[in-house]
Protein backbone atom coordinates (compact mmCIF):
# COMPACT_ATOMS: atom_id res chain seq x y z
CA UNK A 1 0.00 0.00 0.00
CA UNK A 2 1.68 3.14 -1.04
CA UNK A 3 0.97 6.76 -0.06
CA UNK A 4 1.37 9.07 -3.02
CA UNK A 5 -2.13 10.21 -3.20
CA UNK A 6 -2.92 9.89 0.46
CA UNK A 7 -5.69 12.31 1.64
CA UNK A 8 -6.82 13.15 -2.42
CA UNK A 9 -9.64 12.81 -4.34
CA UNK A 10 -9.79 11.50 -8.01
CA UNK A 11 -12.67 11.69 -10.30
CA UNK A 12 -11.88 9.39 -13.25
CA UNK A 13 -14.27 8.85 -16.11
CA UNK A 14 -14.30 5.64 -18.59
CA UNK A 15 -12.96 3.98 -14.91
CA UNK A 16 -14.97 0.59 -15.59
CA UNK A 17 -12.18 -0.78 -17.90
CA UNK A 18 -9.09 -0.61 -19.70
CA UNK A 19 -6.68 2.70 -18.35
CA UNK A 20 -9.08 3.81 -16.61
CA UNK A 21 -9.79 0.54 -14.40
CA UNK A 22 -6.25 -0.24 -13.79
CA UNK A 23 -6.10 3.86 -13.18
CA UNK A 24 -8.74 3.29 -10.43
CA UNK A 25 -7.37 0.44 -8.73
CA UNK A 26 -3.82 2.11 -8.55
CA UNK A 27 -5.43 5.31 -6.92
CA UNK A 28 -6.50 3.09 -4.28
CA UNK A 29 -3.50 1.36 -3.52
CA UNK A 30 -1.97 5.11 -2.97
CA UNK A 31 -4.10 6.34 -0.78
CA UNK A 32 -6.74 8.16 -2.76
CA UNK A 33 -10.43 8.74 -2.36
CA UNK A 34 -12.00 7.53 -5.76
CA UNK A 35 -15.44 8.88 -7.84
CA UNK A 36 -15.94 6.62 -10.84
CA UNK A 37 -17.96 8.62 -13.78
CA UNK A 38 -19.30 6.01 -15.94
CA UNK A 39 -22.46 5.16 -17.91
CA UNK A 40 -21.43 1.16 -16.95
CA UNK A 41 -24.09 0.64 -14.31
CA UNK A 42 -23.56 -3.16 -14.14
CA UNK A 43 -20.04 -3.25 -13.54
CA UNK A 44 -19.43 0.55 -11.77
CA UNK A 45 -20.87 -0.04 -8.69
CA UNK A 46 -18.46 -3.11 -7.86
CA UNK A 47 -15.55 -1.08 -9.18
CA UNK A 48 -16.32 1.30 -6.93
CA UNK A 49 -17.01 -0.77 -4.20
CA UNK A 50 -14.09 -2.59 -5.13
CA UNK A 51 -12.27 0.21 -3.75
CA UNK A 52 -14.24 1.69 -1.33
CA UNK A 53 -14.83 4.49 -3.52
CA UNK A 54 -18.42 5.89 -5.05
CA UNK A 55 -19.75 5.51 -8.75
CA UNK A 56 -21.56 8.14 -10.06
CA UNK A 57 -23.46 7.11 -13.36
CA UNK A 58 -22.69 9.83 -15.65
CA UNK A 59 -23.00 10.48 -19.91
CA UNK A 60 -19.54 12.52 -19.92
CA UNK A 61 -21.37 14.57 -23.34
CA UNK A 62 -24.01 15.88 -21.01
CA UNK A 63 -22.90 19.23 -19.02
CA UNK A 64 -25.44 18.80 -16.58
CA UNK A 65 -24.51 14.99 -15.72
CA UNK A 66 -20.60 16.22 -16.03
CA UNK A 67 -20.94 18.98 -13.32
CA UNK A 68 -23.09 16.83 -11.11
CA UNK A 69 -20.56 14.00 -11.00
CA UNK A 70 -18.11 16.72 -9.78
CA UNK A 71 -20.44 18.23 -7.47
CA UNK A 72 -21.04 14.60 -6.23
CA UNK A 73 -17.28 14.15 -5.55
CA UNK A 74 -17.00 17.44 -3.58
CA UNK A 75 -20.43 17.39 -1.98
CA UNK A 76 -18.87 13.43 -0.24
CA UNK A 77 -15.35 14.10 0.06
CA UNK A 78 -14.87 17.28 0.29
CA UNK A 79 -12.70 18.34 -2.13
CA UNK A 80 -11.37 17.64 -6.20
CA UNK A 81 -8.10 17.17 -6.03
CA UNK A 82 -7.19 15.51 -9.48
CA UNK A 83 -9.54 14.37 -12.79
CA UNK A 84 -8.62 11.85 -15.13
CA UNK A 85 -10.21 12.52 -18.18
CA UNK A 86 -9.94 9.43 -19.90
CA UNK A 87 -13.46 8.35 -21.82
CA UNK A 88 -13.54 7.63 -24.99
CA UNK A 89 -14.46 5.63 -28.02
CA UNK A 90 -12.74 4.49 -31.41
CA UNK A 91 -16.00 2.53 -33.34
CA UNK A 92 -14.74 0.87 -36.42
CA UNK A 93 -16.92 3.00 -38.44
CA UNK A 94 -14.58 6.02 -37.79
CA UNK A 95 -11.60 5.44 -40.44
CA UNK A 96 -10.49 6.38 -43.36
CA UNK A 97 -11.86 10.40 -44.52
CA UNK A 98 -13.36 9.27 -47.48
CA UNK A 99 -15.05 6.35 -46.01
CA UNK A 100 -16.41 8.07 -42.36
CA UNK A 101 -19.20 9.51 -42.46
CA UNK A 102 -20.24 13.19 -40.49
CA UNK A 103 -22.52 10.83 -37.69
CA UNK A 104 -19.61 8.95 -36.72
CA UNK A 105 -17.46 12.01 -37.14
CA UNK A 106 -19.53 14.11 -34.85
CA UNK A 107 -20.90 11.02 -32.42
CA UNK A 108 -16.12 10.19 -31.41
CA UNK A 109 -15.96 14.17 -31.58
CA UNK A 110 -18.68 14.06 -28.62
CA UNK A 111 -17.19 11.51 -26.55
CA UNK A 112 -13.38 12.11 -27.14
CA UNK A 113 -13.59 15.60 -27.10
CA UNK A 114 -16.06 17.79 -25.74
CA UNK A 115 -16.45 15.23 -22.91
CA UNK A 116 -12.66 16.65 -21.95
CA UNK A 117 -13.90 20.16 -22.05
CA UNK A 118 -16.83 19.72 -20.10
CA UNK A 119 -14.81 17.97 -17.48
CA UNK A 120 -12.13 20.78 -17.16
CA UNK A 121 -15.11 22.68 -16.89
CA UNK A 122 -16.43 21.58 -14.24
CA UNK A 123 -13.82 20.57 -12.11
CA UNK A 124 -11.45 23.64 -12.43
CA UNK A 125 -13.78 25.85 -9.88
CA UNK A 126 -13.41 23.47 -7.14
CA UNK A 127 -9.31 23.51 -8.22
CA UNK A 128 -9.18 27.28 -8.50
CA UNK A 129 -10.52 27.33 -5.15
CA UNK A 130 -8.58 25.00 -2.95
CA UNK A 131 -5.38 26.31 -5.16
CA UNK A 132 -3.98 23.28 -6.37
CA UNK A 133 -5.54 20.46 -8.59
CA UNK A 134 -4.13 18.11 -11.06
CA UNK A 135 -6.14 17.11 -14.36
CA UNK A 136 -4.89 14.63 -16.84
CA UNK A 137 -6.09 14.18 -20.14
CA UNK A 138 -6.27 11.27 -22.44
CA UNK A 139 -4.67 12.00 -25.47
CA UNK A 140 -2.81 9.77 -27.60
CA UNK A 141 0.44 9.08 -29.84
CA UNK A 142 -1.23 10.27 -33.03
CA UNK A 143 -2.52 13.32 -31.43
CA UNK A 144 1.70 14.17 -32.36
CA UNK A 145 1.99 12.08 -35.58
CA UNK A 146 0.22 10.52 -38.30
CA UNK A 147 -1.35 7.10 -37.58
CA UNK A 148 -0.48 4.45 -39.40
CA UNK A 149 -4.36 2.96 -39.76
CA UNK A 150 -6.58 5.87 -40.27
CA UNK A 151 -9.04 6.43 -37.49
CA UNK A 152 -9.66 10.36 -39.21
CA UNK A 153 -12.22 11.53 -36.24
CA UNK A 154 -10.72 9.79 -33.18
CA UNK A 155 -6.71 11.36 -34.36
CA UNK A 156 -8.47 14.60 -34.63
CA UNK A 157 -10.53 14.59 -31.16
CA UNK A 158 -7.13 13.71 -29.62
CA UNK A 159 -5.12 16.29 -30.94
CA UNK A 160 -7.66 18.44 -29.92
CA UNK A 161 -7.65 16.98 -26.16
CA UNK A 162 -3.69 17.66 -26.47
CA UNK A 163 -4.04 21.28 -27.60
CA UNK A 164 -6.69 22.07 -24.83
CA UNK A 165 -4.59 20.51 -22.35
CA UNK A 166 -1.20 22.22 -23.33
CA UNK A 167 -3.40 26.20 -23.13
CA UNK A 168 -5.10 24.81 -20.05
CA UNK A 169 -2.16 23.88 -18.45
CA UNK A 170 -0.63 27.37 -19.77
CA UNK A 171 -3.46 29.30 -18.74
CA UNK A 172 -3.63 27.80 -14.98
CA UNK A 173 -0.31 27.30 -13.92
CA UNK A 174 0.19 30.20 -11.74
CA UNK A 175 -3.10 29.28 -9.98
CA UNK A 176 -1.67 26.03 -8.49
CA UNK A 177 -3.56 23.74 -11.23
CA UNK A 178 -1.69 21.37 -13.75
CA UNK A 179 -3.11 20.51 -16.32
CA UNK A 180 -1.31 17.72 -18.81
CA UNK A 181 -1.58 15.17 -21.95
CA UNK A 182 -1.43 11.11 -21.17
CA UNK A 183 -0.51 10.12 -24.68
CA UNK A 184 -0.82 6.30 -24.94
CA UNK A 185 1.02 4.35 -27.37
CA UNK A 186 -1.57 1.05 -28.37
CA UNK A 187 -2.74 -0.63 -25.23
CA UNK A 188 -3.98 -4.30 -24.89
CA UNK A 189 -7.80 -2.88 -23.76
CA UNK A 190 -10.91 -4.05 -24.36
CA UNK A 191 -11.43 -1.05 -26.57
CA UNK A 192 -8.18 -1.95 -28.83
CA UNK A 193 -9.03 -6.25 -29.03
CA UNK A 194 -12.27 -5.10 -30.09
CA UNK A 195 -11.13 -3.07 -32.93
CA UNK A 196 -8.00 -5.34 -33.59
CA UNK A 197 -9.88 -8.96 -33.87
CA UNK A 198 -12.35 -7.07 -36.47
CA UNK A 199 -9.29 -6.51 -38.50
CA UNK A 200 -6.24 -8.64 -38.01
CA UNK A 201 -4.17 -7.20 -40.91
CA UNK A 202 -5.02 -3.99 -39.11
CA UNK A 203 -3.29 -4.88 -35.50
CA UNK A 204 -0.05 -6.65 -37.60
CA UNK A 205 0.46 -3.11 -39.07
CA UNK A 206 -0.03 -1.59 -35.96
CA UNK A 207 2.58 -3.56 -34.00
CA UNK A 208 5.08 -3.17 -36.64
CA UNK A 209 5.88 0.07 -35.45
CA UNK A 210 6.27 -0.48 -32.05
CA UNK A 211 10.40 -0.85 -30.94
CA UNK A 212 9.20 -2.81 -28.17
CA UNK A 213 7.22 -5.13 -30.26
CA UNK A 214 3.93 -4.98 -27.72
CA UNK A 215 1.32 -3.40 -26.84
CA UNK A 216 1.13 -1.30 -23.35
CA UNK A 217 -0.70 -2.94 -20.18
CA UNK A 218 -3.04 -1.04 -19.10
CA UNK A 219 -1.24 -0.71 -15.49
CA UNK A 220 1.31 0.51 -17.33
CA UNK A 221 -0.40 3.90 -18.15
CA UNK A 222 -2.17 3.63 -15.08
CA UNK A 223 1.46 4.24 -13.26
CA UNK A 224 1.87 6.99 -15.67
CA UNK A 225 -1.10 8.87 -14.48
CA UNK A 226 -0.23 8.31 -10.50
CA UNK A 227 2.74 10.40 -11.39
CA UNK A 228 1.19 12.84 -12.86
CA UNK A 229 -1.56 13.47 -10.27
CA UNK A 230 0.96 12.85 -7.21
CA UNK A 231 3.40 16.09 -6.03
CA UNK A 232 5.90 14.03 -7.59
CA UNK A 233 5.19 15.88 -11.03
CA UNK A 234 4.68 19.27 -9.52
CA UNK A 235 7.05 21.84 -12.07
CA UNK A 236 5.48 19.26 -15.14
CA UNK A 237 2.36 21.13 -16.86
CA UNK A 238 0.83 21.78 -20.40
CA UNK A 239 3.02 18.90 -21.11
CA UNK A 240 2.21 15.74 -24.00
CA UNK A 241 3.11 12.80 -21.52
CA UNK A 242 4.23 10.15 -24.13
CA UNK A 243 4.26 6.20 -22.73
CA UNK A 244 4.41 4.92 -26.54
CA UNK A 245 6.91 2.26 -26.41
CA UNK A 246 9.08 4.21 -28.60
CA UNK A 247 6.95 4.56 -31.51
CA UNK A 248 7.61 8.73 -31.71
CA UNK A 249 10.99 8.31 -31.40
CA UNK A 250 11.24 5.91 -34.05
CA UNK A 251 12.01 6.40 -37.66
CA UNK A 252 11.81 2.59 -38.80
CA UNK A 253 11.55 -0.37 -36.85
CA UNK A 254 13.51 -3.66 -37.09
CA UNK A 255 11.38 -6.80 -37.88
Amino acid sequence: MGARLQGKVAVITGGCSGIGLATVRRFAEEGARVVVGDLDTTHGPRVAQEVDGLFVECDVTDAEQVEALFRTAFDTYGSVDVAFNNAGISPPEDDSILTTDLDAWRKVQEVNLTSVYLCCKAALPYMLEQKRGSIINTASFVAVMGAATSQISYTASKGGVLSMSRELGVQFAREGVRVNALCPGPVNTPLLQELFAKDPERAARRMVHIPMGRFAEPEELADAVVFLASDESSFITASQFLVDGGISGAYVTPL
